[in-house]
């Protein structure tokens, strides 16, 4: 048997959230998307959520988001091969924002993506999504 064919498939959970009501308790990794411009700050996206195709949009036309996907991939995609070869079985990433509605969710969800078109099996979760800011 190869190391490869011992290893343990490692479920990944893929969470976002708002720093401004705190870290998630049991992400293993956390990634910070505050460096990404913020639709919050766009009046006619405010009230959309990462979910939403017009705030998708918007948040990967950004360099910076781009790029954040890359690398935040590069180390899901290393971190799980080498939690599978010492026989862990699920590895936690939470990627936050300030409000949690906006860049943390389609960054998440863009991982998900190429996680999963990579092999991985990947659940996701949006901790703050649903939390209205009161300035909406």
């Amino acid at each position: 048997m190869t190391k490869e064919e011992s290893a343990t498939e490692v479920a990944v959970t893929v969470l976002s959230f708002g720093f401004k009501f705190g870290l998630p308790a049991d992400a293993g990794w956390v990634v910070d998307a505050r460096m990404v411009r913020n639709p919050f700050w766009v009046p006619e996206l405010r009230s959309f959520t990462g979910l939403d195709a017009a705030v998708r949009d918007y948040v990967l036309a950004d360099e910076a988001a781009r790029e954040l996907i890359d690398h935040t991939h590069s180390l899901m995609s290393w971190s799980s091969r080498r939690y599978g070869e010492r026989g862990r079985d699920n590895l936690s990433f939470a990627v936050g924002c300030t409000g949690g509605r906006h860049r943390s969710v389609v960054i998440v969800e863009a991982l998900a993506e190429r996680l999963r078109a990579d092999g991985i099996a990947v659940s996701v979760t949006h901790r703050d999504v649903d939390v209205l800011d009161p300035r909406l």
